[in-house]
């Protein structure tokens, strides 16, 4: 990069080596190597932002977002970093931060490590809440203030039904996204007379990584819509999130879940 930009008017490189106008800006997606942050990261992409994708160690799947990023016909800078690691954050975004802010911001970085209670391990609880807690605080908190600054951005934080309705087996999963609820409509209410709107969605069961080992049989007579959901249906509405359309929606959480959870 070459110096602050006016991420909402600016004209780059493309991959082709010609140039063409970036019409939103740039959109920041942590866990956006696979699923649902792949699905959000195309379909930014093809509403008009370059992408920033984080992602922490599959590199193959990073670069094959990147490529369709690409021919979509924006930029997709691949940034790996744990957003659980404070100083990796620091090394990954300081140096792009110092140039621009993005204009959108979606926390979707998470995991689960499911077992009841009873014989859940420290680790499997900590882990789980440091990928959805503190990552989102971290990388949020070094964009936020560019966002502030400029009087303007969206942060959408990807939950999940389980942190509406708890999950057994999911104590650690539900807790952490219950909480990423919490933060949604607290920082919403912080930064909205500065320009900036947060609000969450709540995908249910989607055909993930996640979910593929899920007995069918058991999670379909639990939907009404009688299906698993695809990652678009959740990208579609981040997207609109994203959108002028959505300038009066302030520390909602959306759900995509198919009437599972009403």
């Amino acid at each position: 990069m070459t110096g602050p930009r006016d991420t909402h008017h600016m004209t780059q490189a493309t991959p082709s080596g010609g140039s063409q106008k970036s019409e939103r800006g740039i959109a920041l997606i942590t866990g956006a190597s696979r699923g649902i942050g792949a699905a959000i990261a195309l379909r930014l992409a093809r509403a008009g932002y370059d992408v920033w994708a984080n992602y922490h160690s599959n590199r193959e799947a990073a670069e094959r977002v990147q490529a369709q990023v690409r021919e979509a016909g924006r930029e997709c800078v691949l940034l790996p970093f744990d957003v659980r690691d404070e100083a990796a954050v620091e090394a990954a975004l300081g140096p792009l931060l110092a140039e621009t802010t993005p204009d959108v911001l979606v926390n979707n970085a998470g995991f689960r490590k499911d077992t009841l209670m009873m014989w859940m391990t420290a680790d499997e609880w900590q882990s789980v809440v440091d990928v959805t807690l503190r990552g989102f605080f971290l990388v949020t908190r070094a964009v936020l203030l560019g966002m502030l600054k400029r009087k303007s951005g969206r942060i959408i934080n990807i939950t999940s039904t389980a942190g509406q309705s708890g999950v057994a087996g999911q104590v650690n999963y539900s807790a952490a996204k219950a909480g990423l609820i919490g933060a949604t409509k607290a920082l919403a209410a912080e930064v909205i007379k500065k320009g900036v709107l947060v609000n969450a969605v709540a995908p249910g069961f989607i055909e993930t990584d996640m979910t593929k080992d899920l007995p069918r049989d058991h999670v379909l007579p639990r939907i009404p819509a009688g299906r698993i959901g695809m990652p678009e249906e959740v990208a579609g509405v981040v997207e609109f999130l994203c959108s002028d359309a959505a300038s009066y929606v302030v520390g909602q959480v959306l759900s995509v879940n198919g009437g599972v959870y009403l």
